[in-house]
């Protein structure tokens, strides 16, 4: 088993992939989208979204529009990378579970 490939912990919580899978699928996303797509409280969401800035996964942009505050994440390069790095591992420990 010391042959299967480690699941990026930073990616592997159920919230922190949800909002990485979404991220990849769209240019950018307003926290309001992000939580009503996950269903997640603004605390929650806020702490998952800080993990994957702090680990260079997604960028955030804060401004106004209409004077009314508006945060936007989008997904880096690296962690577009680290999510792709996420799926291949997945996959492989998935075919070799079915090879049990």
């Amino acid at each position: 088993m010391s042959d299967l490939p480690e699941l990026d912990p930073i990616i592997h919580g159920k919230l922190r992939l949800a909002l990485m899978s979404l991220l990849a699928t769209t240019e950018q996303a307003e926290f309001k989208w992000l939580r009503e797509r996950t269903s997640s409280t603004d605390g929650n969401l806020g702490a998952q979204l800080q993990k994957l800035e702090e680990a260079g996964y997604v960028n955030v942009e804060k401004k106004f529009v209409l004077r009314k505050p508006v945060t936007e994440y989008r997904i880096t390069e690296g962690g577009r990378a680290a999510l792709t790095g996420y799926i291949q591992a997945l996959k492989t420990l998935l075919g070799a579970a079915m090879e049990l």
